[in-house]
């Protein structure tokens, strides 16, 4: 029996209850001050407390969709300053219905149940199967495993939703068959999406940034970045750490255990994921071969065709101006059909169970999108209420003010707005042009060291918002708890984070982005090596007693 079968389910309940009744007294006050005193909430701190009730509640009850909804009402409530039919019509109208028109936002829904679809095929024809028995006897070991997954996540750096579900539904029959827990699999999944496209100048990511930046070259300026991006390039090396060092600790390491003695969720039910489908048939390694190459080469093509290749742009203006959604929309379905049509000439599937594949696919991916949407609407709270106004003033009062701590201060503002929004891409809106006004003609050095920090913070808030879509989509590929993937990895992204503020801190002093990654690598190794001297401590006191 683990930890959490032993955990009384009496006191997890009264602890939402108690959460519940805090926040209802909070709502009464704010009706107070708001409603009937009517105090400005707009343009103010004001604005972030939607997000933060959502993010509380969710980390408090481990329950997703109420915490969202609350979170929605709180925004909708604190919009209409308590008047409860204009609420509605901002939760509503405005809110839910608004974001499910967005075509973006729509691209994001069809490219999930295309994906969805896919995962079912490769399962039916037997291919995930076959590629884990392939893939079992070239894979030894569980850092093997580990490692593997981290290379393929490194590997799909175009986007980072495609990242996510595609290294998924890759992986998932390798990491289950080494034990790993599915946990430990979302961790990897998330930490190889974000924090691999921040840093890939051909990306969806580098496009977006480079679009921020007006009156200089987007790509040269985020190419110049990279080397001072120092959250996503100790990410990557605070994996390689844990994996080749064999360490785990918090929550992880209760998921990891019960991993290796075969619950690989952690859940206290007896769920056995894929494990079921993959036994009835054993198909062949091009079966997930071919849908996965047709995948990656189709959502390319639909990347640069929406930035105008084709009509005579070059590759990279191409990227630069994608629509992300609408390439992914476009390639993943053309790959959906040729891969389909594979399936049927190769008599890997009957026509009937390729279209049972389509629905099946879609309830597979309700709960991810059911997240996306309720996230996308609280979003739309937070910036109706002038978050974004409110965060951009505190950065350019301060900006002038604390020049050598400035990339330091900027990498812990980007964190929270991004943590309380779930949006890197937001951030790098309201950040990037106030960095690049106020530093392009004083300090163009400490301009791009200050960018590196927008964007690395932007990546971190987002990498542990429990409401980021790329989180929410990290939970979806490796099939895990999307709370236990919110909490066994916001640890390791904390560590990662307080490293990288003291990186940026002696980043804004030597402007060296060589001396400041290599301090930040020795303190992150000096930490790692601490956590496992006291782990071996408990494990020799525990062995003792």
């Amino acid at each position: 029996m683990n930890k959490l079968d032993s955990m009384k389910p009496g006191s997890s309940k009264r602890l939402t209850y108690l959460s519940l009744i805090v926040v209802a007294v909070f709502l009464g006050w704010l009706y107070y001050a708001v409603g009937v005193n009517h105090m400005t909430v707009k343009n103010t701190a004001w604005a972030l407390v939607p997000s933060l009730v959502a993010i509380s509640l969710a980390l408090i009850s481990k329950e997703v969709y109420s915490s969202l909804f609350l979170g929605m009402v709180t925004g909708a409530l604190l919009n209409a300053e308590f008047n409860m039919v204009e609420g509605l019509n901002q939760l509503f109208p405005d809110g839910i219905m608004d974001v499910m028109t967005n075509k973006n936002n729509i691209g994001i829904l069809v490219f999930l149940v295309i994906l969805g679809t896919m995962v079912q095929l490769m399962n039916r024809t037997g291919g995930s199967a076959a590629f884990g028995m392939w893939a079992s006897k070239r894979i030894k070991s569980r850092v093997g495993a580990q490692l593997s997954t981290m290379l393929l996540g490194c590997l799909i750096f175009i986007d980072d939703y495609f990242n996510c579900l595609t290294v998924g539904s890759v992986m998932r029959p390798v990491t289950d068959k080494h034990k790993i827990s599915r946990a430990k699999l979302a961790y990897l999944i998330d930490s190889t999406a974000a924090p691999i496209c921040i840093i890939a100048p051909l990306s969806s990511w580098a496009a977006a940034v480079s679009g921020f930046v007006k009156g200089a070259n987007g790509i040269s300026i985020f190419v110049q970045s990279i080397p001072f991006n120092f959250y996503a390039l100790l990410t990557l090396l605070m994996m390689v750490f844990i994996i080749c060092m064999k360490i785990d600790y918090s929550s992880m390491l209760l998921h990891e255990n019960n991993a290796r003695k075969g619950d690989l969720f952690t859940t206290g039910k007896n769920n056995k994921g894929d494990e079921g489908s993959q036994k009835e048939k054993i198909g062949r390694v091009s079966d997930l071969i071919i849908p996965v190459v047709l995948l990656v080469v189709g959502c390319v093509i639909g990347m640069i065709y929406t930035g105008g290749f084709f009509d005579g742009k070059d590759f990279i203006d191409a990227f630069a101006v994608s629509n992300a959604p609408v390439g992914l929309v476009l390639g993943s379905s053309v790959a959906l059909v040729i891969t389909i049509a594979a399936y049927l000439a190769r008599q890997s599937l009957s026509f009937d169970s390729c279209m049972d594949c389509l629905p099946e696919g879609f309830k597979q991916m309700v709960p991810a999108m059911l997240i996306l949407i309720f996230a996308w609407t609280l979003k739309s709270m937070t910036d109706s209420l002038g978050a974004a106004t409110y965060v951009a003033s505190l950065v350019e009062h301060s900006a002038t003010e604390f020049m050598g701590l400035l990339p330091a201060i900027i990498f812990v503002v980007a964190v929270g707005l991004a943590f309380a929004s779930g949006t890197s891409w937001a951030t790098f809106g309201i950040l990037i042009p106030i960095v690049v006004s106020c530093f392009q003609e004083v300090d163009p050095q400490l301009m791009i060291i200050s960018i590196s920090a927008c964007m690395a913070g932007a990546v971190c808030g987002d990498h542990c918002s429990p409401i980021s879509d790329t989180t929410i989509m990290s939970s979806a590929g490796a099939q895990c708890n999307h709370l236990n993937h919110v909490t066994t990895q916001l640890p390791y992204v904390m560590t990662v984070a307080a490293v990288s503020f003291f990186t940026f801190l002696v980043a804004g002093f030597t402007k060296s982005a060589l001396i400041s990654l290599l301090f930040g690598i020795v303190v992150l190794f000096l930490f790692l090596m601490f956590i496992r001297r006291r782990l071996a401590a408990r494990q020799t006191n525990a062995a003792g007693t």
